[in-house]
């Protein structure tokens, strides 16, 4: 098996090790300068020049990068051939970067598997969405359409397509559409479950809460638009005035991972705070930065109220890892969440935009949280069924790619997707 990804093992690290671990099969990867090597794994990486010869045209950039990496790849893969014997029945890859684009011409007798997370669209997903950062309008439009040239030439030498969520399958072309399977990456629900004796030491702070506190948890691996953190800042002066005893623990780094950068070299987290600074009781805010794995996990089984906000854009992991350890969920009513949540069973929806709408249900779900048991358990419940990675989405994988392997790759492979429920 190979798999192909920027930041190895990255979306693959239980498939991978899945397979590393069967009797008789080989697990060969390429990556990126970041690319790890897990146990049991031949990982060649490579890397990009820092002066890259440069597109012919401004919209065919991010295409002309793609080819760049797309050909380093192949060296790699060259490399492994030669020096490993590496002869993959099986190559996936992730589309994002173009590091696939040329593994069918060194393997044209495996079976190739194209990880799709996302397709991009000028209209009706994550651009545009946002009034306070308008789109160029037909220029946007162009370089949307251009940025889909290295995905769609992954695509089209691909066997099958693979993506998360029927959101993400919908924003590639109808006629890509019955080429891709929707299986999630599944989350650990053992791992992160409810405890009721959880308790979280603040840093740099005497605090320490558990369940029986106040506590509201806003998580994000960047503080930036895409997943509402303007939102959630303009929100939270009114909680707080309304809520007295209510402490705010903010994850997430000061940098971007979605959208476009900070104005003049700030952050979003800067220009959000300062926005709403003298309206807070800052001694009840507190800015954790990005967090180990197992504090993570006990923060939010410490949290009374858990919002999670985002764009019409790639559902976060950290949504479905707070509902699996019985998160009351305070969500945004955009089309990735209302896929896993139900407005009223496993959650509270409200509208992006609206910041009172966003106050006053926080409040609310404060104020009567101990009612709000069974929709706990109906969001942990929904995970088990559908998100668990051991018991559900590993499984289901495994079983779409041992079919892959076995059958022709146009039969039987349309239906394999994950049920919504």
């Amino acid at each position: 098996m190979l798999f192909v990804h920027n930041n190895f093992p990255g979306q693959f690290v239980h498939v991978a090790q899945a397979f590393a671990n069967r009797p008789g099969v080989r697990v060969f990867a390429v990556g990126g300068p970041t690319a790890k090597a897990p146990a049991k794994t031949v990982v060649a990486a490579y890397r990009a020049p820092k002066d890259p010869p440069k597109a012919g045209h401004p919209l065919t950039e991010r295409f002309n990068a793609d080819v760049i990496r797309g050909e380093l790849a192949a060296a790699a893969m060259q490399r492994l051939q030669r020096e490993a014997g590496c002869d993959p029945a099986l190559v996936v890859g992730h589309t994002g970067w173009g590091e696939t684009l040329f593994a069918r011409d060194l393997f044209p007798n495996a079976r190739h598997v194209a990880f799709c997370e996302f397709f991009y669209n000028a209209t009706g997903s994550d651009v545009g969405f946002d009034p306070e950062f308008p789109d160029a309008g037909l220029k946007t439009a162009l370089r949307i359409r251009a940025k889909n040239a290295g995905m769609l030439t992954a695509l089209s030498s691909a066997d099958r397509g693979l993506t998360p969520t029927e959101w993400q399958k919908v924003q590639h072309p109808q006629f890509l559409q019955e080429r891709i399977s929707v299986i999630h990456d599944g989350v650990d629900a053992q791992a992160a479950s409810p405890d009721p004796g959880a308790r979280f030491a603040v840093p740099d702070s005497t605090l320490v809460v558990g369940p029986g506190d106040e506590v509201v948890t806003f998580v994000n691996r960047q503080l930036e638009p895409y997943r509402g953190y303007h939102v959630f800042m303009r929100a939270l002066p009114e909680i707080l005035r309304r809520r007295p005893r209510a402490q705010v623990l903010i994850v997430g780094g000061n940098g971007v991972s979605y959208g476009r950068k900070a104005p003049q070299g700030k952050s979003w987290r800067t220009i959000f705070l300062d926005e709403v600074r003298d309206r807070l009781d800052m001694s009840r805010v507190h800015f954790l930065g990005q967090v180990p794995r197992a504090d993570f996990v006990t923060l939010l089984q410490v949290s009374s109220c858990h919002v999670y906000l985002t764009y019409p854009f790639v559902l976060s992991w950290s949504l479905l890892e707070a509902m699996a350890a019985g998160c009351l969920i305070v969500g945004s009513d955009t089309p990735p969440v209302r896929e896993v949540i139900d407005d009223g069973v496993e959650g509270r929806l409200v509208d992006f935009f609206d910041v009172a709408g966003l106050s006053e249900l926080v409040v609310d779900t404060l104020a009567r949280r101990a009612d709000f048991g069974a929709m706990r358990a109906a969001a942990r419940a929904r995970v088990l069924a559908n998100y668990d990675l051991r018991s559900v989405c590993l499984p289901r994988q495994m079983a779409f790619y041992d079919r892959l392997l076995s059958t022709d790759p146009d039969q039987g492979l349309a239906t394999a997707s994950t049920p919504v429920s």
